[in-house]
């Protein structure tokens, strides 16, 4: 059985980073080192007093130390894990370039009033669940023990069941839509039309390459699929 730091070393460089400052972000707002509202995302504080930091740094919150913390951050180790080792292996640039959009996605839909949330990091986390769940469907999922599913209904359950104890749906929703978005243009749109419109930029790729990130590329990225995982199985349609 593996130690904690070498599970710890063997997590892929994006997702081992995500989780890590998720988890130094909970740590130093529970040791009185700042205040949460310092790093949320408050447009009129971006753009009047330009605390630019705030549109970067309030995906690191993912709340207080509590079980839903536990569970956004087991999300992360697993499935953001699952996703950049298996779709994404050796394709870093690629993975990186998902959260980027996925983020840049979030903070679109957030500036619309009605759908404004000061911490946009649980649903940067759902869009992974949401993404996984598309290129891996037929995984079984067992619920807390209750109920077991298929990884394709798996977005839908964990928001009914943020809805049953009492949390926030909006976020849960936005990581949906963002990550619907994410597989539309990648997957489901190149395999209607041939042509992928969300290719990775080139200064991604630069990015991993002059940083030494994971497995570094100047190939294009989201390579030809000759389907999309989540649509190969009996049952599924591209419209479905």
């Amino acid at each position: 059985m593996s130690t904690p730091a070498e599970f710890y070393n063997s997590l892929p460089p994006i997702s081992k980073a995500y989780g890590t400052m998720c988890l130094v972000a909970t740590t130093a707002f529970h040791l009185g080192l700042f205040p949460p509202m310092y790093t949320a995302l408050i447009y009129e504080l971006v753009f009047k007093h330009f605390q630019v930091w705030r549109l970067v740094t309030n995906f690191f919150f993912l709340g207080k130390f509590s079980i839903n913390f536990g569970i956004r951050l087991l999300m992360i180790a697993r499935y953001g894990v699952q996703l950049e080792k298996g779709v994404f292996e050796r394709r870093t640039a690629d993975f990186l370039w998902m959260m980027i959009f996925g983020a840049l996605t979030l903070l679109v839909l957030s500036a619309i009033p009605l759908l404004w949330t000061p911490f946009l990091g649980v649903s940067l986390v759902f869009m992974l669940l949401y993404v996984w769940s598309r290129e891996f469907p037929n995984a079984q999922i067992n619920l807390y023990g209750l109920v077991q599913l298929k990884a394709f209904y798996f977005p839908w359950a964990m928001l009914a069941l943020d809805v049953i104890f009492g949390s926030q749906i909006l976020p849960d929703l936005l990581g949906i839509v963002a990550g619907h978005l994410y597989y539309f243009l990648t997957v489901l749109h190149p395999l209607s039309t041939g042509k992928n419109i969300l290719k990775t930029p080139r200064w991604v790729h630069k990015l991993v390459a002059r940083f030494r990130i994971g497995y570094p590329t100047t190939a294009p990225a989201q390579p030809e699929r000759a389907a999309g995982v989540a649509f190969r199985g009996r049952g599924y349609r591209l419209n479905g």
